[in-house]
C-alpha cells in the first residue's frame, strides 16, 4: 500500500490494516520453510513500516 493512500485513512483504519498485516506476516514466517513467498514477506514488512511511519508522523503533528 502506498504512503499517499495511507495518509488519506483515519488512524483507526490504519491501525486495523496494521494488525492485519502483522498477522499475515506472522503466518507467512511460520510457513516460509514450506513455501517460497519471501517476496511477500518483504512487501509486508515494508507496508508495516509505512503504516507505523504515517501513524508516528500524525502523532508528532498532534493529529490523533
Amino acid at each position: 500500500m502506498k504512503a499517499s493512500a495511507l495518509r488519506e485513512l483515519i488512524p483507526a483504519e490504519i491501525e486495523k490494516k496494521l494488525d492485519e498485516a502483522e498477522r499475515e506476516l506472522w503466518l507467512l514466517r511460520i510457513k516460509v520453510s514450506q513455501q517460497r513467498k519471501t517476496a511477500r514477506i518483504r512487501d509486508l514488512r515494508r507496508d508495516i513500516a509505512r503504516m507505523k511511519t504515517v501513524l508516528a508522523r500524525r502523532m508528532a503533528a498532534g493529529q490523533k
